[in-house]
Order: C-alpha cells, then sequence, then structure tokens
C-alpha cells in the first residue's frame, strides 16, 4: 500500500492530508483511507474564505451514503480559497482524494505547521496497525 502513498505531503491522525505549495500556501484534502472509511460521498459542507482553522478542530463536513463525518484542520491559519467545485461534485474526494483538495491555507509559519504532521513512511505504519 505504501506505494499509493503521494510523498510530497504530510498526513493527520485523522486522515487529512496536508501539501505545501512553492507560493508556501497548503492545500489541505482527506486520504484515500478516509474516503474509503467514508463511502460515496455526496454531500461536502464547506467552509467559508477567510475563516480561520486551527489545527485539530473540524471545518467542514463530508455526508456519504454511509454516515456524516467533521473533517479536521491538519494546520491553523486563514482559508485564502475553498473548492467550490465540491458543491457540484463531491464524488471527487472518491474517484481521486489525493488530487482533490479542501481548502487552501495560509499558516503563519507554513514549515513549522507542516513538522507537526506525519510524514508518509510514519503515517503508513499507522495504517498498517
Amino acid at each position: 500500500m505504501s506505494a499509493s502513498l503521494p510523498t510530497d505531503r504530510r498526513f493527520s491522525e485523522t486522515h487529512q492530508w496536508a501539501r505545501l505549495q512553492d507560493d508556501g500556501l497548503i492545500q489541505v484534502g482527506i486520504t484515500d483511507h478516509a474516503q474509503e472509511a467514508l463511502g460515496d460521498v455526496v454531500f461536502v459542507e464547506l467552509p467559508q474564505q477567510g475563516q480561520l482553522l486551527e489545527a485539530g478542530l473540524s471545518f467542514c463536513t463530508i455526508e456519504s451514503v454511509k454516515t456524516a463525518s467533521d473533517v479536521h484542520a491538519p494546520v491553523s491559519g486563514e482559508i485564502v480559497s475553498v473548492n467550490e467545485s465540491l458543491d457540484d461534485e463531491p464524488e471527487a474526494l472518491n474517484d481521486a482524494p489525493w488530487e482533490t483538495w479542501l481548502v487552501v491555507v495560509k499558516a503563519e509559519h507554513p514549515e513549522e505547521a507542516m513538522s507537526a504532521l506525519m510524514d508518509t513512511s510514519t503515517y503508513q505504519s499507522v495504517l498498517d496497525d
């Protein structure tokens, strides 16, 4: 399974990913493990641009045919972009969880925020347990 985990991002214990972009902003999404546990996603309740996130706290809800689940912020910061295409295509989270982001966050100290998350090998060991 480790081949399917991307190495260009870091992971939270609650199965979100964060990818530091060249511009210093951080894309946030859910992992393949998370979308698999949810089942068929039918709705994403997205936060508002400008909203402040606090790492570890819920910032949006994903509804599937099985359940509704809170998504927890892997990093703290201000939401500078929201993936509004999920309003019309929430199933993109199932189809391409590694490419489909939820929000883009501007963190005060992006490298520090990223270093607090698990790297690929550590996250893989969590999945293997």
